[in-house]
């Protein structure tokens, strides 16, 4: 390090060998990554959304199902802008030295985006099945998968963390 080892020269330590400044660069690299994942998905499921009102069989849906549709397509546009969301900020404050906050920002709108997916993939699913089938188990089947996302996206890691985290 230039500064000797102190951290003075490029901002505080915190204790891992990394620099505040460091930690958020790899935290943003980090949350790209996350986000290139999740919004290849929103953006794919969002385009087949997007698709189906053009279709012949759309309008022979019984208004509940335009209904849950509609509410589909917005749960989906909001989570492509909250996935999208953190490539603009980044661009917008980008060399304004508030990378910290930046990441910080971003990750909140990821979080979102996530949230939002999740609602749009089981409105999606609940759609698909309830047409598909007209069976009255469909909401149960929805539930059940609905429970396997949470498991998945936040109770097994929120698990991990309380278990395996460096309590130090």
């Amino acid at each position: 390090m230039p500064d000797g080892g102190t951290g003075a020269a490029t901002g505080r330590h915190d204790g891992s060998g990394e620099t505040e400044e460091e930690r958020a660069d790899r935290r943003w690299q980090e949350l790209l990554q996350e986000i290139r994942v999740a919004q290849t998905g929103v953006q794919i499921l969002l385009g087949f959304l997007l698709t189906v009102v053009f279709t012949p069989l759309f309008h022979d849906l019984e208004q509940t199902d335009k209904t849950i549709y509609l509410v589909t397509v917005v749960l989906g546009s909001l989570a492509t802008g909250a996935l999208i969301g953190p490539v603009s900020f980044h661009r917008i404050v980008s060399g304004r030295r508030v990378k910290p906050q930046a990441v910080v920002w971003a990750s909140r709108l990821t979080f979102t985006g996530i949230l939002l997916l999740l609602a749009t993939l089981t409105a999606a699913l609940f759609l698909i099945l309830r047409v598909a089938t007209h069976d009255p188990y469909v909401p149960w089947l929805v539930s059940g998968v609905l429970a396997w996302y949470l498991i998945c996206w936040f109770a097994l890691p929120l698990w991990v963390r309380t278990h395996y985290a460096d309590r130090s």
